[in-house]
C-alpha cells in the first residue's frame, strides 16, 4: 500500500482562519459605523462662544461666588410630568433669614440635551411674596433639563434640575 502524499490545505479554507477574519472585518465595520453617527448626528447642546466664555471662567466664577447672596431657591415641579399636558412649574426663592426675596424677573428655561431645537423659555409670574409660577407643557417623553433662572439688577443667578417626561397612559 502506497502513502499517498497529503498536500497540505491553504490557510484560507481552514474554518479558524476564516471566523477570526470574518470577526475582524465585523468590528472594524462596527467601530466605522459609529465614527459615522458620532460624524453626522446632532453633538448636543454646545455654546456658540465657548472659547471666549472659557477664557475667563476661573474669574468670572470667583466673582460670582463673592456675589452670590445666599439665597434658598427651591424648584417645585409635578409628581409625574407628562408630554403635551400643562402643568404648573413652581419656584420659590428665600434669603437667608427665610425672608420671601423679590427679585426682577424668574425665568423658567428647559434644555432638551438631545435636540437643542425643541428648548424652550417662560417667564415666570409672580403668584405671592417670593413664589412664582409659569404652567408648561413638555413637547417630547424623555431628559429634560430644566434651570430656572433669577435676574436681579446686573446679576443673574441660575438653580437647575434634570426630569424625565413621560408619555400619557394610553386608555383602552
Amino acid at each position: 500500500m502506497e502513502n499517498p502524499r497529503s498536500t497540505p490545505t491553504p490557510a484560507w479554507k481552514s474554518p479558524w482562519v476564516i471566523g477570526w477574519v470574518a470577526s475582524v472585518v465585523i468590528v472594524l465595520m462596527v467601530n466605522a459605523a459609529m465614527v459615522w453617527f458620532a460624524v453626522t448626528s446632532n453633538p448636543g447642546l454646545v455654546v456658540k462662544d465657548y472659547y471666549e466664555r472659557g477664557q475667563h471662567y476661573e474669574r468670572s466664577l470667583l466673582s460670582r461666588l463673592a456675589k452670590d447672596p445666599g439665597w434658598l431657591m427651591t424648584i417645585n415641579l409635578p409628581q409625574e410630568l407628562v408630554t403635551g399636558r400643562m402643568q404648573p412649574m413652581r419656584f420659590s426663592v428665600v434669603d437667608k433669614a427665610g425672608v420671601p426675596v423679590r427679585p426682577e424677573a424668574v425665568t423658567f428655561h428647559a434644555y432638551r440635551p438631545s435636540d437643542a431645537s425643541r428648548d424652550f423659555s417662560i417667564p415666570m409670574k409672580e403668584e405671592g411674596a417670593g413664589r412664582y409660577r409659569a404652567d408648561a407643557a413638555f413637547p417630547l417623553k424623555g431628559i429634560w433639563d430644566i434651570l430656572v433662572s433669577v435676574r436681579q439688577g446686573d446679576d443673574e443667578y441660575n438653580v437647575g434640575r434634570r426630569i424625565t417626561v413621560l408619555e400619557p397612559p394610553q386608555t383602552p
